[in-house]
This record gives structure tokens, C-alpha cells and sequence, in this order.
């Protein structure tokens, strides 16, 4: 397979997401990295100091995106390295530019399915995710070679989608419920958002994978979505989740469904922005040492 800009991808297995993170739904992110991180910013904090990175470690950031937690991380990793791993050209090609504008010279940024990817062994002190783990067609294989690139005493430390109702960004797409099948929308099941939001999930994901000590941990942030209701409206239905929604809805349902997504957005309005608390997991967990140390 290839993505858009003629560049061939190997056979993968999760090639459904390939084709989608390099068509819409990566050069949407792409394009709008900065409104994203503006969603998503507020998980951060609680994501780097849970990976307590420290300033000679090596960082592994999987499914990195446009590579805002690698360069913060790389910024903790002053002595160190940190390396984003993403299936998506559009989106790593605004990650290294902004990596190139701030000045770093201890980031880099790979294509690759962390699935497969041929990571180096024992290469890294802690791999990190922000909402980038949760599109693995097979999660034990993937966190299994995740875990074999880092070094035995090796830190993981990931933000997830937890059950879709705890976020408002979610309570506010039931407005479309009238005008659009929301059938199966959110719920816990194939690759995708919410495929880790049963915490018995993510235990038993991480235990069969090699990890030892995981815990899960609840954790809110205000995320801002756009200026006014009109405009978070339009951001969430022009996303791949919103587009995809719009498109099993019938036409003439459309602009009906937009204006319902708006006014339900109008209470959220404050000072010139629409701010929803977005809801996660916080999951840490370990590598275990090496027998005898």
C-alpha cells in the first residue's frame, strides 16, 4: 500500500489505520496540529510526570502524531533522546518541522507500526503515549514489542480513552442522536478510541504482553475545541470520527444535525472559546528487571 504522497508502506497489520492516519483523518490532524494539542494539551503534565523521564533517558513516544509530547519529552531527555514513532507521513512531516523550529537537536521521528516496528532492543528507559496506543489490531503484540525496545527496569507511561459518557466533548455528540445513527459509536470493542476504556482491559492487555505493576488511574483536562459553538461544530464534524458519523446520516440531515452539535455546544461557550473536559486513563507500568537484579 502507499499513502498519499507516493511513498510505499509495508504490509502491516494494521493497514486499515495506515490508510486512514495517511489519508483524512492524518492530514486533518496535520493540518490542525495546533487546535489538537489544544484539546488534548492539558494531559501533558500528568502523562510526563508519570514517566518521571529523567535527563539522560531514552524516550520512546508511540504514535507520536505531530510530536508535541516527543519534544516536550526530549525537553525533560535534556542529556537523552527521545524518538516518535507514528504510522502517519502528514502528520510527521509537521512533527519534525516543529521540532526544526524550536531548536532540538535530540528528537527524531520514524514512520513505522509500533506492532512491528523493529525497534532496538532494550533501546529505551520509558516509552510514553498520548492517545496514540489505543489502534493496534492486536494490543498484546504490540505492547509485547514495545516492551521488548525497552531495557529490562523500563518505564511505560500512556494516556487512553476511558468509557466515551465521562468526557463532555462525547455527552455533546448525543445532540446528533435525531439526525445521525450513533449505533455503536463509543463504545469499548475494535481498534479505536475507546478499545482500552475497560480498565480489566488494559490490565489484562499488559499483563499478557510482559508488563508487571500497571495501574490505571482516572484523569481529567479542559481541552478547548474552537472560538464559539459554530466553530467547535464544524472542528468536530470535519474530524475522522465527526465526518464518518455525518456520513451514515442521510443528506438532508445534515445541516440539521450541525445545528443541533451547535446549540448543544452554546453552554460551553466562556471568554471567547468552547472548553470540554476530556476524560482517560493514566496507565503506568514497568518491564520487569532482569531475573537476579
Amino acid at each position: 500500500m502507499a499513502h498519499p504522497n507516493g511513498t510505499a508502506l509495508p504490509d502491516i497489520p494494521n493497514a486499515a489505520q495506515a490508510r486512514a492516519w495517511n489519508g483524512y483523518e492524518g492530514t486533518h490532524w496535520a493540518d490542525h496540529q495546533d487546535r489538537w494539542d489544544a484539546v488534548n494539551g492539558g494531559f501533558n503534565a500528568p502523562l510526563l510526570d508519570a514517566a518521571a523521564i529523567a535527563p539522560a533517558d531514552r524516550v520512546l513516544d508511540v504514535g507520536c502524531g505531530a510530536g508535541a509530547t516527543t519534544r516536550l519529552a526530549a525537553r525533560r531527555a535534556a542529556d537523552g533522546h527521545a524518538r516518535g514513532v507514528d504510522l502517519s507521513a502528514p502528520m510527521l512531516a509537521g512533527a519534525r518541522a516543529a521540532a526544526a523550529r524550536e531548536g532540538l537537536t535530540n528528537t527524531t521521528f520514524e514512520q513505522g507500526d509500533a506492532q512491528v516496528h523493529a525497534f532496538p532492543a532494550d533501546g529505551f528507559d520509558v516509552a510514553i503515549s498520548r492517545y496514540g496506543v489505543m489502534f493496534f489490531a492486536d494490543p498484546v503484540a504490540a505492547f509485547a514489542n514495545i516492551g521488548r525496545a525497552l531495557r529490562p527496569g523500563g518505564r511505560l507511561a500512556f494516556v487512553c480513552g476511558s468509557p466515551a459518557d465521562r468526557s463532555e466533548w462525547f455527552q455533546a455528540l448525543a445532540a446528533l442522536r435525531p439526525h445521525v445513527p450513533l449505533d455503536g459509536f463509543g463504545a469499548p470493542g475494535a481498534p479505536g478510541v475507546f478499545s482500552l476504556a475497560d480498565p480489566d482491559r488494559v490490565r489484562e492487555v499488559l499483563s499478557a504482553a510482559g508488563f508487571a505493576g500497571t495501574t490505571v488511574t482516572p484523569v481529567t483536562a479542559p481541552g478547548t475545541w474552537g472560538r464559539d459553538a459554530g466553530d467547535a461544530a464544524a472542528f468536530l464534524l470535519g474530524s475522522g470520527p465527526g465526518r464518518h458519523l455525518l456520513e451514515r446520516a442521510a443528506p438532508q440531515s445534515r445541516d440539521r444535525a450541525r445545528a443541533a452539535l451547535t446549540e448543544a455546544l452554546r453552554p460551553y461557550e466562556d471568554g471567547g472559546a468552547v472548553r470540554l473536559r476530556g476524560a482517560g486513563w493514566l496507565v503506568t507500568a514497568v518491564r520487569p528487571p532482569a531475573p537476579g537484579r
